[in-house]
């Protein structure tokens, strides 16, 4: 009889073990936030950013693009990075269907401490993000990370690779670019490069299906931008035609 009763249990469970994985629960869109907190990035930049973010995400205009999709839901998880190796998921995948669950997310985002302030790798940010993706428990077709940043990448291997690995995999990278008032003293080529940040961007960092680059003309209008970041993202359409100076 004990025989007998082990030999069901392990029917059942190789039976169970057979069984497809249930698939996450479909979403609109999976949008990795991948914000750089460089040293490049001082505390009143940091805390502007992180404000942005947070006001962005439960703005109404942000939950109308959501609620007019086809699941009126999106799946968001927030990234920090700085330096090669030096990433950190700051909060984990959550889905937003609405004003309560953008404002839990947005209070997440202001009360959590900032991660690093080490050297620049946008290639780090993008790797890290990847794998923020394929663990995410939600479905969508559609897959983005929007990498926002204030220089160019001088850690890490090259951004073009990665670039490049992620959108072969289809998905995405849209980038939030913010503009330096003043080159930084040590090194005023990577907040300032030659031909613009922006273009930098353009040509090594963004890619995938409809990608774009906005711009906030300094960190006081990253908050806007990021508005219209997000709603174009959601809703999948064009950028606004003004990205190349947004302006609060």
């Amino acid at each position: 009889m004990r025989k007998l009763a082990l030999a069901l249990l392990v029917s059942v469970a190789v039976a169970a073990s057979s069984l497809p994985a249930r698939a996450g629960e479909a979403v609109d869109l999976l949008l990795v936030l991948a914000a750089d907190v460089s040293r490049s990035v001082d505390h009143a930049k940091f805390q502007l950013q992180r404000d942005g973010y947070a006001a962005a995400l439960a703005d109404p205009r942000v939950l109308e693009a959501i609620s007019a999709g086809r699941h009126q839901r999106i799946a968001v998880c927030f990234v920090e990075w700085s330096g090669a190796g030096a990433q950190k998921l700051v909060i984990d995948w959550m889905m937003i269907d609405g004003a309560a669950a953008a404002r839990k997310f947005a209070d997440a985002i202001v009360e959590a401490p900032r991660s690093f302030a080490d050297r620049t790798s946008i290639s780090g940010g993008i790797e890290f993000s990847m794998t923020q993706l394929e663990r995410a428990p939600f479905e969508s077709k559609r897959r983005t990370i929007d990498v926002s940043g204030d220089g160019t990448n001088n850690s890490g291997r090259e951004v073009i690779a990665a670039r490049d690995e992620a959108v072969a995999k289809g998905i995405t990278i849209n980038g939030l670019v913010i503009l330096s008032e003043r080159p930084l003293a040590w090194n005023p080529e990577h907040t300032n490069p030659a031909g613009g940040l922006p273009n930098y961007f353009r040509e090594n960092v963004i890619g995938g299906p409809g990608a774009f680059v906005i711009v906030a003309e300094n960190f006081q209008s990253f908050g806007q931008a990021l508005i219209n970041k997000l709603i174009a993202e959601i809703a999948a359409r064009p950028a606004p035609a003004s990205t190349a100076a947004l302006r609060q």
